[in-house]
């Protein structure tokens, strides 16, 4: 709460209602954080973000309650932190959050005619593309904020004494994080591709929703071994999700999402970049 009370004094001074992209930025502010601020204005100053937030609470909690249907009374021989990521729900935020943030970033902006007025602004393509993959991920990791704390109230509340691991929360924190800027990038790129917010989704939606099948076909196992085997094995998923929840940071899944958030974002600033020169 005091996480959303902060961004929304942050952003108070934009008004989404106007042009979001006057002559020049502040002087006093480079024109990143301005965008930035723009950016997040679209979700804390409208009943959209909150709406969000709230869907992805509900969802989250769902989650908590199948794990608890599953822990209570039963022994069980994994812990909270890797049960949680397992269920259904929690993969389903993650696949329809990304799209719902991210659809409007680009898309948006050329249904509505701003567009061509950003291109006139005096701020570069990299800038707007940063300044739009920020506002979306510091969005997401607010939303997704609360759920950290699942472990340490179920700590409080559990009838018997339970031990929390910081370590794999602060882990399965940071792969939440990983996987969020991964699919942030990733809906940019859909949204810059299309002026319709209902076609940029279900790109996203589609190839995360692909991504995250090959998951479970790489735990197929094959008569003869081939090389697309291995390979699915070492981007799945499932796989990288259940090693940040054990505790293990791997730093090749930490460099697997950040080089794919990479190429995602220079994707994005190519086609940016292309519609400029049309």
């Amino acid at each position: 709460i005091g996480a959303i009370v902060f961004f929304v004094f942050l952003v108070q001074d934009s008004n989404p209602g106007e042009n979001q992209y006057g002559p020049c930025p502040k002087e006093d502010e480079g024109a990143f954080i301005t965008l930035t601020r723009r950016e997040l204005a679209g979700h804390f100053l409208s009943m959209r973000g909150y709406v969000i937030m709230a869907g992805i609470q509900l969802i989250l909690g769902g989650s908590l309650l199948m794990v608890l249907h599953k822990l209570n009374g039963l022994p069980y021989d994994l812990p909270f932190t890797e049960q949680f990521p397992q269920t259904q729900f929690f993969w389903l935020v993650l696949l329809l959050i990304a799209p719902v943030i991210t659809m409007r970033t680009f898309a948006h902006e050329k249904a509505s005619g701003t567009f061509e007025t950003l291109l006139t602004t005096p701020v570069s393509d990299a800038q707007v593309v940063l300044a739009k993959f920020a506002g979306s991920f510091l969005f997401f990791l607010i939303a997704f904020l609360p759920a950290l704390s699942y472990p340490f109230i179920l700590e409080h509340y559990a009838h018997r004494p339970m031990e929390v691991d910081s370590r794999a929360i602060i882990s399965l924190g940071i792969g939440i994080g990983l996987f969020g800027a991964f699919f942030m990038a990733l809906g940019c790129f859909a949204s810059s591709l299309t002026r319709s917010q209902i076609v940029a989704a279900m790109i996203t939606f589609a190839a995360g929703t692909g991504l995250y099948i090959t998951g479970y076909l790489s735990d197929l196992p094959p008569s003869n071994p081939q090389w697309w085997h291995h390979l699915l094995r070492h981007t799945s998923m499932l796989r990288h999700m259940e090693d940040f929840s054990t505790g293990i940071l791997d730093t090749r899944h930490v460099l697997l999402y950040l080089s794919l958030t990479g190429v995602f974002l220079f994707l994005t600033y190519k086609s940016i970049e292309s519609r400029r020169w049309k």
